[in-house]
């Protein structure tokens, strides 16, 4: 009996995907212009966020997106589970305690009690990474600052650290919350320059070993191909070459005592937390770098060079794209990208007027039925409309899916970050695993509300996708495929499990 449902099922989605043809754009009134609206700056439209942005208007709603409160919010369920999740002290502190552990399990004799100690250190550093991803499924589906999470996403992805690397799974969530979330919204150059002195950025590329002498391009080379200017954009190897010297000397230090330093350039030590810019580590010759004669004398190099970069006519193009490539779906138009780098130019990098300025453009309006969505905003989305504000109570399954859909957090092992445009994810294999993640999310809780606390059991729980806006409002913007293919179910389940895997709600 059950084989024979998800048949019909089967063949209910199939011929939607096929009536539907390439996804094509939808018109509707007023309110599904607000649905579409909210939804592409969200992670996903809900009841409760709808009726928010109505009652504000789009105007206010807007305003208050670009401009967040500094402190990260959360309802009290959701917070009280991110607390839970985050560890005590500094990043500094859970280091050496983790560098104590490691040290300690290698000193031991016993080969078995060594094997048990290295699993309990390695267990202890997965532990961190998914406590890390958990605290950020809890934020993106539950923060009103939608705007920020959907930013914190993006710029994670283009500044892009992998936690399979040494120990990273310790330092990932931190490198989000401390150096990503706090700059999404604000000066690209400030951004920039937090990802540069987080120690999980330079570990992932290598910096920590850059030194006078031994020198690594790794960071210096990516900086500028993936994180500002791009590709062809007018830099050389020579430009490369040069920013690798400028950055000898930032790395990472653990050991509770400074460096025993040569007098003459004692006074340009920099410690802080994990940061430390060494000047015995540093080049301190002159340098060229993008045309202009860079004096070697410490810290001030790395100051001057981001500059340089952050203000590079190329920056705010590359910048500027992979924003609009982000929330269009597709990549922009010249002109578009061009109006775009203008405003960053003009603002010095001011990432919330860059957001305002796509946000208007009728390009925006024209992209919001027809992008595609990728993974994660599809799962994410999935969840928000099917629970609105009820905080799920494991993020598990939601992890788990990421990973099945080739989006998992904290997992592109490479520094270029995932594919921003639609394309990369619309394959059949794709469409094949999100119909199983839809039906899992539509027939049940499929343990989200099954609490950590082994002896308390799973809350009842089922999701509520017909809900009052879909009656008011999305109903009427489904093709008549998928409005027949949805008449064909013989259940809510079934009824949910279509309508997640519509073309429509996949848009």
């Amino acid at each position: 009996m059950m084989r024979t449902a998800q048949l019909s099922l089967r063949v209910a989605f199939a011929a939607m995907l096929m009536a539907a043809g390439p996804l094509a754009a939808q018109t509707g009134p007023s309110p599904a212009a607000d649905v579409a609206f909210l939804d592409a700056l969200t992670w996903g439209a809900t009841p409760s966020a709808f009726a928010q942005l109505r009652r504000d208007g789009r105007a206010r709603w807007l305003q208050a997106q670009l401009h967040p409160p500094a402190e990260p919010r959360l309802p009290p369920a959701a917070q009280a589970q991110v607390d839970a999740l985050t560890p005590p002290g500094t990043l500094l502190e859970r280091a050496r305690s983790l560098e104590a552990q490691s040290k300690a399990a290698k000193d031991l004799a016993d080969p078995e009690a060594r094997k048990a100690a290295q699993s309990a250190f390695q267990a202890a550093l997965n532990d961190a990474a998914r406590n890390a991803a958990s605290a950020w499924v809890l934020r993106a589906l539950y923060s009103p600052d939608q705007l920020r999470e959907r930013l914190t996403w993006f710029w994670f992805n283009r500044l892009n650290v992998h936690q399979g690397k040494s120990t990273l799974r310790a330092a990932v969530g931190d490198y989000v919350d401390t150096a990503i979330r706090p700059h999404v919204l604000g000066r690209f150059r400030d951004l920039l320059m937090a990802s540069l002195r987080h120690p999980a950025m330079l570990r992932y590329l290598d910096n920590d070993a850059n030194a006078a002498g031994h020198i690594n391009e790794n960071y210096a080379r990516e900086i500028m191909e993936l994180h500002t200017m791009g590709v062809g954009s007018g830099y050389s190897q020579a430009d490369v070459e040069a920013l690798a010297r400028i950055l000898t000397g930032v790395g990472i230090d653990l050991k509770p005592e400074s460096p025993k330093l040569r007098p003459e350039h004692a006074a340009d030590f920099i410690r802080d937390g994990l940061f430390e810019f060494n000047p015995n580590r540093h080049d301190y010759g002159d340098k060229t770098f993008l045309g202009t004669r860079i004096r070697g004398r410490g810290w001030p190099e790395v100051e001057e060079a981001l500059d340089l970069i952050a203000r590079h006519p190329a920056t705010a193009s590359s910048v500027s794209r992979a924003l609009a490539t982000y929330f269009l779906g597709q990549a922009p138009d010249d002109a578009l990208v061009a109006r775009l780098a203008a405003i960053f130019t003009r603002t010095d990098g001011d990432i919330a007027a860059v957001m305002e300025a796509l946000i208007r453009d009728p390009a925006f309006a024209a992209a919001q039925t027809s992008a595609f969505k990728d993974p994660v905003r599809y799962v994410f989305s999935a969840l928000r409309m099917a629970y609105d504000e009820r905080v799920i109570l494991n993020t598990g399954p939601v992890l788990g899916w990421l990973n099945r859909l080739g989006e998992g957090l904290f997992n592109r092992s490479t520094p270029d970050g995932y594919a921003l445009d639609a394309a990369a994810w619309s394959g059949p294999g794709q469409l094949t695993t999100r119909f199983e993640i839809a039906r899992q999310i539509g027939s049940g809780p499929a343990g989200l509300f099954k609490p950590a606390a082994p002896d308390r059991p799973e809350e009842p729980a089922f999701p509520v996708l017909a809900n009052a806006l879909y009656f008011s409002t999305l109903s009427g913007t489904l093709s008549a495929p998928t409005k027949g293919a949805l008449a064909q179910a013989v259940s809510p389940q079934d009824w949910n499990t279509l309508y997640l895997a519509s073309p429509e709600f996949m848009r």
